[in-house]
């Protein structure tokens, strides 16, 4: 920190704007305090914002503490506090609350911040006590709190008290109007929010885009759409929100029409539309976007990432892996972030990179029942299921709970492992400990497996216990094994189902013949197809 010989050190305010480190800002700290400059009320400001910027309240909150009551002003805590509120537990901010209510009394800046940290969580007690404490401070009135407020209990699915806020309001503003219209489009009223949206006096293109989403999120892309096309200016966020919801429903064409409209393309609109290439199972497109995409040098965040790695696990490229990894480094993307790093190990481990998807499964602070799921399917793919199966007990030990992806997973590996039963246990255990339905596909993957250890008539039996309409991929394993175990009578009848349930299949025919094939039985099984 020592200028150089015959240049002026910079002002302390000047490097405050430019610490992008808690090192720097430990340094700034004690230059401010071995200049005496303690008692600046502007610089301490600057400092607080410096801390806020590093996600470090605690470093301001440790400053503030160490002065005089009397020489902290309000504002300065009230920025400690919503610096803890961003970045903090609730508990931690509440805490800091608590301090300044100890020293002076709250003003309406203390409140919004606190109340949308409650709206995160949610945390309706916490918050509808702050409320209390607002109204006993005559603070309750002030837009910026009865603003918060309105978020507050729309985040607690409390819509009836966010209404009865707003229209007590006198003039409600803006950021009010949104904030009211968003509790309906988040609680899933879009009839409501659609009646204040066509009350309000002033729109603006927040405004739009949150009702454009709104119907998107409930699903009705053609009001969407309709209200799109009255925007007075159609924005990048509506684009995007159009952009993915005719993703979700798998409509590529007109998601693909949208984007090539939209010239003010940002990070969120790329993402949307490699998102929904890669989620309808095109990542051949999905990588030839992200390679426009790339070409623009545009800093990637977590949600491209992610899309790109769901591409990657599809096509099984272990090259193109290492190089998304080595990407990732380039772009000093987080792979610490959840998202990201389950991405990783699912990619890794579809790819073939079992060794890499272990050391990134390991690393895992917490690890969660997708990241499971992903090694489980790893090593199914890659000639180790019962590797699958121990962490699959591993997970059940660490107290997850499956669900159907990860019980599909897990008696796929018993079948290809052979373990008939570990498969009946674990098939029994979601249905009757986890309360599960199970699907065709759980039922198929139980049926292969007895039909491949010889017990193709316990495998009949199961069919015939299947409620519903039947499954062609069970009769399909039975099939299948009834080839293996060479029993031409049960392999008829699974036949005659197959082609009940898929006329126009002509693998079912072929799958037949193999049984005929190997006895020299070809002219019943040319009776049975003409029939």
């Amino acid at each position: 920190m020592t200028p150089a010989a015959g240049r002026p050190s910079p002002p302390v305010a000047t490097l405050l704007g430019r610490c992008r480190t808690l090192r720097c800002l430990a340094q700034l700290h004690a230059r401010i305090v071995r200049l005496g400059l303690h008692n600046h009320h502007a610089l301490l400001a600057r400092f607080t914002a410096a801390c806020d910027s590093l996600a470090s309240p605690s470093v301001a909150d440790s400053f503030l503490s160490a002065l005089p009551s009397h020489a902290v002003p309000l504002s300065l805590r009230n920025a400690v506090l919503a610096s803890h509120s961003r970045h903090s537990p609730l508990h931690a901010a509440l805490a800091q609350f608590n301090i300044v209510r100890r020293i002076t009394c709250p003003d309406a800046f203390s409140f919004p911040s606190l109340l949308r940290a409650c709206s995160r969580v949610p945390c309706k007690p916490t918050g509808s006590a702050l409320h209390a404490a607002a109204i006993r401070l005559g603070l309750d009135a002030d837009l910026f709190v009865r603003t918060a407020l309105i978020q507050f209990y729309g985040s607690c699915s409390s819509a009836g008290a966010s209404r009865m806020l707003f229209d007590s309001m006198v003039i409600p503003s803006e950021v009010s109007w949104t904030a009211i219209i968003m509790v309906y489009v988040d609680c899933g009223d879009i009839v409501s929010a659609r009646e204040l949206f066509d009350r309000m006096p002033h729109r603006n293109v927040v405004h739009w885009n949150a009702m454009v989403g709104g119907y998107v999120k409930c699903g009705d892309l053609e009001s969407a759409r309709r209200l799109f096309e009255e925007m007075p200016q159609r924005t990048a966020s509506a684009h995007t929100s159009l952009i993915g919801g005719y993703a979700k429903v798998g409509n590529m064409q007109v998601a693909k029409m949208l984007f090539d409209k939209l010239h003010d393309r940002d990070v969120l609109s790329w993402s949307a539309m490699i998102s929904g290439y890669a989620q309808n199972g095109y990542p051949g497109e999905a990588l030839r976007v992200f390679n426009e995409f790339h070409e623009k040098d545009i800093c990637p965040d977590e949600l491209v990432i992610v899309a790109l790695m769901t591409a990657c696990s599809q096509l099984g490229n272990i090259m193109l892996a290492k190089w998304i990894e080595g990407y990732i480094t380039t772009y000093s993307v987080d792979m610490n972030n959840a998202h990201v790093l389950a991405g990783l190990i699912n990619m890794n481990a579809k790819c073939g990179n079992m060794e890499r998807a272990t050391v990134l499964f390991e690393s895992m602070p917490v690890r969660d029942v997708f990241s499971y799921c992903s090694m489980m399917q790893g090593h199914c793919l890659h000639g180790s299921a019962n590797k699958a199966v121990e962490l699959f007990s591993r997970m059940l030990l660490e107290g997850l709970s499956p669900d159907n992806a990860v019980f599909t997973v897990v008696l796929t590996a018993c079948n290809h492992a052979g373990l008939v039963e570990e498969g009946k246990k674990y098939f029994a255990m979601m249905k009757n400990e986890y309360l599960i339905m199970p699907s065709g596909d759980h039922y198929a993957c139980l049926v292969s497996l007895l039909g491949r250890s010889g017990m193709v008539r316990d495998a009949y039996e199961l069919i015939k216990s299947m409620p519903g309409k039947p499954h062609p991929g069970s009769w399909g394993a039975l099939l299948r094994g009834c080839i293996l175990q060479g029993d031409i009578e049960l392999g008829k009848v699974a036949a005659r189902k197959l082609f009940e349930i898929e006329p126009d299949n002509a693998g079912n025919y072929v799958t037949l013949s193999n049984i005929y094939a190997n006895i020299d039985r070809w002219p019943m099984f040319l009776k049975l197809e003409l029939k």
